[in-house]
């Protein structure tokens, strides 16, 4: 939902050092422009202070770059050059990071309770860490003042860094009791640093709509956890999904947090980079598949595009960095017709665990990537719907509790209304009793007995539920529980325990102990319309990749959700995405398989071309017409039972099928 935002951004940082002479030497406004009007870029986010604590504009802040020839404005020249030919020029500003500040004003970093800094020690190199509690937040607070001042009215500020920072500096401590929280319990420090976080964010949005009287302006401060986004989202105007998955991100990470971000009605925008690995990888450029694979992601997901660049300290641009670009912005700018104000639709609410986590990047072992990978490959249409008292799951035929969710109080009320109205529910693992270590809900036909005594254990399939995976005792690598039916519950696997657990004492061969013998417990019950899992199978496929949890999954989905919105075949790794806009509903194919080709490092280099794929598309009445985009090949198709039903000659990387 990219509504009113530019499609076709690019993140221009300028993180230069104190220590590198003639800043912006070489800076060319006519070359500047003419390299993003060619990349078909319509918005820049430019520098008005980076992470070293240096300023780009015309200013008597003793913080203005010392190597930045004097009476030369660079952020002047940049906004000028770009309003002139219509690009918007948002404005960056780092907030915890600031080099000169922390070595102007050391007091002011944060610390831990021994003392030490919460960043980089004395040397340890970037980045020192700010204190917000400390007059620091009245230092950042006059620089932004100026830049309000000197540009208004700005296209947006990107407010980086704004992570919340438990600190035991003498500011936090005396402002954590004034608020009548104990410095001593690492709670209360977080929760400070949670209050302290919206404290600057609220006095931030309060100057810059007071520079603007009333008109909006898109401010996102970066840096925050995305699980506090629900909450967080007062404070903002847009969302922006920082995720290069050659950095630090990997290739999980987007479309984990764009499926949570887009239920929460702001737009958004998808952020990746040029570079081979992550930020500031000067001499680094990814293959181009991978690049319009990450920027044809966002759109399949509703979400406009920025990539990411670093100007050379110089103020020049690298010109094949910007030839790739422009490949990738030319087919963005085909597409756009079709992705403005295009919608996602989900027929699967998937429960998010948003308690206790505390960090901007999140753990990329746990359940929700398990969920992401396993529904993907299986082609289902879901969004992740935070565990929250205003969690809503109308609208949804089927709502996934994954491992990790803990089932009580008002999202209890809002499963067993979902049931109680004819939705289908499916839970896995711990997810499926409460504290107490019983049935969350008495409809689902269960009856729990605690956790298996055995690490791993193997799962038996009823033919009837997937007759491709049954015959074989499959292991199961996760300890699960130890689940019966009850009131003429159906089973429909069981588990198989093995000879005893592996240890010292006994062993038998180089893994895991074998199967033995079939237990009374089940692996998966159906009640109705509930399943229960008895494993955590999406932490397991996450971990392990089993092919055959993936078979199951689906299998007992399928049980729960006869017709999903989306049927197609195609390779495991194809990923499907169904979005509409008034009277269109449009089909993203997205054909690219990133590979493991160095430690910690996926590649995509080239697409992949599939012929043929027959596709079935679930809609309410025969469309007019069906046809490819951007490229308008008319498509046959026949509509028989609620489905259209057509073949699409050629996918080669992404392709839009469109039902009018």
């Amino acid at each position: 939902m990219a509504d009113n935002l530019p499609f076709r951004q690019i993140h221009l940082d300028f993180h230069t050092s104190p220590h590198i002479r003639s800043v912006a030497s070489q800076f060319d406004a006519d070359t500047f422009i003419r390299t993003m009007l060619d990349a078909h870029v319509n918005s820049v986010t430019v520098f008005a202070k980076c992470h070293h604590g240096h300023l780009y504009y015309d200013t008597k802040h003793p913080a203005r770059h010392p190597n930045l020839k004097r009476g030369f404005d660079l952020l002047a020249a940049q906004v000028d050059a770009l309003h002139k030919h219509h690009i918007a020029a948002p404005l960056y500003v780092s907030v915890l990071c600031d080099e000169y500040a922390a070595n102007e004003h050391p007091e002011w970093l944060a610390l831990n309770p021994d003392g030490s800094p919460c960043g980089a020690g004395p040397l340890d190199g970037p980045w020192q860490r700010l204190d917000m509690a400390s007059p620091y937040q009245d230092y950042l607070a006059d620089q932004i003042d100026e830049v309000l001042r000197k540009f208004k009215p700005i296209d947006g500020l990107f407010v980086d860094i704004c992570i919340d920072t438990p600190s035991c500096s003498k500011w936090s401590i005396d402002a954590m009791r004034k608020a009548q929280l104990d410095p001593e319990d690492e709670t209360d420090r977080h929760r400070f640093a949670r209050q302290l976080s919206h404290q600057y964010m609220a006095r931030y949005n309060k100057m810059v709509a007071a520079a603007h009287r009333g008109r909006q302006v898109n401010v996102w401060y970066n840096s925050r956890p995305m699980v506090c986004l629900g909450e967080e989202k007062k404070f903002l105007h847009h969302i922006d999904i920082e995720a290069l998955p050659t950095g630090q991100w990997d290739y999980s990470y987007f479309p984990l947090n764009v499926r949570f971000v887009r239920t929460l009605g702001l737009p958004y925008v998808g952020m990746t980079g040029r570079f081979h690995k992550s930020w500031a990888d000067f001499g680094g450029l990814k293959p181009p598949a991978a690049l319009m694979y990450e920027c044809t992601q966002m759109l399949a997901h509703g979400a406009a595009c920025s990539i990411g660049d670093q100007m050379h300290p110089r103020g020049t641009l690298d010109k094949p960095a910007y030839q790739l670009i422009a490949d990738v912005y030319s087919h963005v700018e085909a597409c756009e017709p079709w992705c403005q104000n295009a919608k996602p639709i989900a027929q699967i609410a998937v429960l998010r665990s948003l308690q206790g986590q505390v960090n901007y990047h999140p753990d990329l072992t746990g359940p929700e990537v398990g969920v992401v990978r396993l529904l993907q490959q299986l082609r289902l249409q879901f969004d992740f719907v935070g565990d929250t008292d205003e969690a809503n799951l109308a609208g949804y035929n089927l709502v996934i509790v994954p491992d990790n969710v803990s089932v009580t109080g008002a999202i209890k009320t809002k499963l067993t209304s979902h049931v109680r109205a004819g939705g289908a529910l499916l839970l896995a693992g711990q997810s499926a009793i409460n504290e107490k270590g019983q049935p969350i809900l008495k409809e689902m036909g269960v009856v729990a007995e605690g956790v298996s005594p055995y690490t791993t254990t193997y799962v038996r399939i009823a033919p009837d539920l997937c007759r491709s995976i049954a015959g074989f005792d499959h292991v199961m690598y996760e300890t699960g529980l130890q689940l019966a039916p009850s009131h003429g519950a159906k089973v429909l696997a069981r588990v198989v325990e093995p000879y005893f657990e592996r240890s010292w004492k006994h062993f038998c061969s180089h893994f895991q102990s074998p199967p033995n013998k079939l237990s009374r417990y089940a692996a998966a019950i159906q009640q109705g319309r509930i399943i229960t899992l008895a494993h955590p199978v999406f932490r397991a496929y996450a971990a392990h990749a089993n092919i055959w949890i993936r078979n199951m999954v689906g299998a007992s989905i399928d049980r729960l959700l006869p017709q999903p919105l989306l049927r197609c075949g195609g390779p495991s790794y194809l990923e499907t995405t169904v979005t509409r806009q008034a009277k269109r509903t449009i089909v993203h194919l997205l054909s690219y398989c990133p590979q493991r080709r160095a430690p910690d490092l996926d590649i995509v280099e080239e697409a992949t071309e599939l012929h043929d794929l027959e596709l079935s598309l679930k809609l309410d009445h025969a469309p007019g017409q069906v046809y490819t985009a951007p490229d308008h090949e008319q498509l046959n198709f026949e509509y028989a039972h609620g489905r259209t039903i057509t073949t699409v000659p050629t996918v080669h990387g992404h392709q839009m099928i469109v039902f009018e």
